[in-house]
C-alpha cells in the first residue's frame, strides 16, 4: 500500500503545529529532500537549506543523513541539544557523521501504528513523498 502526501500538505501541517514555514523540495534522488529555513543574520534574512537523505529503514527505525554546508552541522547539533530535554526527545538519536536515528516506535501513537503495519520505503519526487507499507498479517 502507498500513502502520498504533497510537499504543500506537509508544509501546512508543520506550519499549523509550529507556526514556522519550512518549504520542501525534491532533493534530486528518490530518497532525498531539501528543507529550507529562513534565518535572521544581522538585519538580513537568508534562507538555509538542509538536505536530508533516508539511508535505511529497519522496522520502526529510520536512519537519516543530512548536509547542506559548513554551518548546518553546528545548527543541527545545537537544535538537537536544546531538544533533548523536551517530551518525545527519545525519538531522535544523534549518530556520528551527520546522521540521525529516528526511533518512531518510541512515540505511543506511532507504536500502535507499527503494531499493524510494516514500513517498507519512503521516497520523494517533485510533488511530495510516498510512504510504502504493508499491513501485518497479509
Amino acid at each position: 500500500m502507498q500513502l502520498k502526501l504533497s510537499f504543500q500538505e506537509i508544509e501546512n501541517m508543520i506550519a499549523s503545529k509550529t507556526g514556522k514555514h519550512l518549504p520542501m523540495t525534491y532533493g534530486g534522488t528518490p530518497h532525498s529532500v531539501r528543507i529550507s529555513y529562513d534565518v535572521n543574520v544581522i538585519f538580513k534574512t537568508t534562507s538555509v537549506g538542509l538536505d536530508i537523505t533516508i539511508d535505511s529503514i529497519e522496522g520502526d527505525n529510520i536512519y537519516l543523513s543530512y548536509g547542506g554546508g559548513s554551518g548546518i552541522e553546528f545548527m543541527v547539533r545545537t537544535a538537537l541539544s536544546h531538544y533533548k530535554d523536551q517530551p518525545g526527545a527519545d525519538i531522535i538519536e544523534p549518530l556520528d557523521g551527520s546522521r540521525i536515528l529516528l526511533r518512531l516506535g518510541k512515540n505511543p501513537q506511532l507504536a500502535q501504528l507499527f503494531e499493524r503495519i510494516t514500513l517498507q520505503d519512503i521516497r520523494f519526487d517533485e510533488q511530495g513523498v510516498m510512504i510504502d507499507f504493508v499491513p501485518k498479517g497479509l
